[in-house]
């Protein structure tokens, strides 16, 4: 059983309510009738009824389970648009203007939705930037209470099991923080060990590599004295974590380069969680092993957000928007009430 068959399996275990806000894209609604048919979550998708059906019908959808939400004619639109200037007075924000955006920004409704308790988590980016996804969650929803550090991670599934964990590596951050500081990087380490548990292998240990084009002082420069001091920062953080830094890619996967470049490093080469150290590399990282490696790329996902709220890539399939909300469902799961 490959790796979202066990998180789609997870999911069915406690059906979470996941809102899909873009609607006007035919891979949400595909994704939707393949979500309804595989039974592991329920769907709430937001937009002009007559729209959404009417595309679905056109393209032979069937969406006939889910869930259709018009926020025109919401009975909850003046209770999401007063507590939305509650809690954004302070920034500014007027009560018609709180009402504005959750009529023309479904995000910002979707958002309202599941801070309100009224769904538990949404999946978004299908055909909107990251940005748009991430500024309402991060405005509204916000992170966990001790988390200081929100950031994005993808789950990278090998075509073969000679890497990571049984051929599923955690990538992070490849989709939101653009230059993280040595602390931020500490803090992207560790809330990727609790992702791996949460998702990858809950009985598993998580073996983080602080990646660099340096191991071991091989080279010293301003880059690499970051990485070297976001290691330390994440020892003292989680001092039972199994991590090191700072490491090439080759000494943080493969052992035999490992013995030889880095032959005192715990991990041995057979790191599961690689934290690169900006977003330049990290989002370079993943691609270059999606498309040469062939591996399947679950993400932009966020971690370290108080609910759950995904993102997608805007080159993504049905089949990708399938695997992220069972995701979604499964980290909804581990919200702590």
């Amino acid at each position: 059983m490959d790796f979202i068959d066990k998180i789609k399996n997870k999911a069915k275990q406690d059906l979470k309510t996941i809102i899909l806000p873009e609607t006007e894209d035919v891979r949400i609604l595909k994704g939707t009738e393949i979500v309804l048919s595989e039974q592991f979550a329920n769907i709430i998708l937001l937009g002009n009824e007559e729209n959404i059906l009417s595309l679905a019908k056109k393209n032979n959808i069937n969406i006939s389970g889910a869930k259709i939400i018009d926020p025109i004619k919401s009975e909850k639109l003046e209770e999401y648009a007063n507590s939305l200037y509650e809690l954004r007075k302070a920034k500014g924000m007027t009560k018609e203007g709180a009402k504005e955006l959750l009529l023309n920004n479904s995000r910002y409704f979707a958002t309202m939705m599941v801070k309100m308790g009224d769904a538990d988590g949404f999946v978004s980016g299908a055909c909107n930037p990251t940005a748009d996804t991430l500024k309402p969650v991060l405005q509204i929803i916000k992170g966990k209470p001790g988390v200081k550090t929100v950031s994005g991670f993808f789950i990278m599934c090998m075509p073969t099991k000679e890497f990571g964990e049984d051929g599923v590596l955690v990538y992070a951050d490849c989709g939101m923080n653009e230059n993280p500081t040595a602390e931020q990087l500490a803090d992207i380490a560790v809330t990727s060990s609790e992702s791996f548990y949460e998702l990858v292998n809950p009985n598993g240990v998580p073996k983080v590599a602080m990646l660099s084009y340096s191991t071991k002082g091989s080279a010293h420069s301003e880059l690499t004295e970051k990485v070297v001091e976001a290691t330390n920062l994440a020892h003292e953080k989680a001092p039972n974590l199994l991590l090191d830094g700072e490491l090439q890619l080759d000494a943080a996967i493969i052992p035999e380069i490992a013995e030889m470049k880095a032959p005192n490093s715990p991990l041995k080469g057979m790191a599961n969680i690689l934290v690169f150290p900006d977003l330049n590399a990290g989002n370079i990282g993943y691609k270059l092993t999606q498309r040469l490696a062939h591996a399947k790329a679950y993400g932009p996902l966020c971690q370290g957000l108080d609910k759950p709220v995904n993102d997608l890539s805007r080159g993504c399939s049905a089949e990708d928007v399938v695997g992220v909300v069972a995701i979604t469902c499964v980290q909804a799961q581990n919200i702590k009430k």
